[in-house]
């Protein structure tokens, strides 16, 4: 059996990776991976609207790996409409990519449990293989944390060299196009960032657990016998 101490830094070690197993799924879940301001460019163009007026032609738009909301506004008031990724929208997309994301996602889930479980069983007993301790923890969480944080730089590719937030905005547009003037990225991005956080901070947490305490010894008093205590 292993001792308290490791037995804490275990326990702690299969909190963090249960608490990203968590948090993948909220970010999976929400609908916030991005938020931007989009320009309704085809209403500036026909009424040559100037720098003050810009603003009435500049809406919203959030979304996720699933779904999301655009407000637009074309000198009319905001119109606001939902959709969804799948199953139209992904095809004007690098749907490859998005699934990629997604797929990715799902196997850093597992990979997280994966993890959490090595931890378990390091707090009930010592393996007799070694790839099962320690190093068995450390080398699932890399394995985690290395899938969320692809996934996330796909993301970010798909946002910057990909253009999809434009293509999201213009989808199903045949009226109005719309331009993004802004980009900013939302909790749910944050969510996985932590979460592949929590896989690094693993590392550390097994690493303490291997600190050796300081034995405490006890020194045992030697009883002296003396030549009085035999004739006693």
């Amino acid at each position: 059996m292993p001792g308290w101490f490791k037995k804490v830094w275990y326990g702690l070690a299969s909190l963090l990776s249960f608490s990203s197993f968590l948090l993948i799924i909220v970010a999976l879940a929400l609908p916030h991976w991005l938020s931007g301001k989009i320009l309704c460019q085809t209403g500036v163009d026909l009424v040559n609207a100037t720098d003050p007026e810009l603003v009435k032609f500049i809406g919203d738009i959030y979304y996720g790996l699933f779904r999301g909301c655009k407000v637009r506004q074309c000198g009319l008031g905001g119109r606001q409409s939902q959709f969804t990724i799948f199953p139209h929208l992904v095809k004007e997309l690098n749907a490859g990519l998005h699934i990629t994301i997604l797929l990715l996602l799902f196997l850093a889930l597992a990979l997280a449990l994966v993890s959490m479980g090595f931890a378990i069983l390091n707090i009930i007993q010592v393996p007799y293989r070694a790839v099962n301790g320690p190093g068995g923890i450390c080398l699932w969480n890399v394995l985690a944390g290395g899938v969320v944080a692809l996934a996330i730089s796909s993301f970010m590719a798909a946002v910057k060299f990909h253009d999809l937030t434009e293509r999201i905005a213009n989808f199903q547009e045949r009226l109005f196009q719309f331009v993004v003037v802004e980009e900013q990225y939302e909790e749910s991005f944050w969510i996985c960032v932590a979460s592949a956080s929590a896989h690094a901070a693993n590392l550390v947490v097994v690493a303490i657990s291997q600190i050796p305490l300081p034995e405490v010894k006890t020194k045992m008093e030697e009883a002296t016998v003396t030549p009085e205590d035999i004739l006693y």
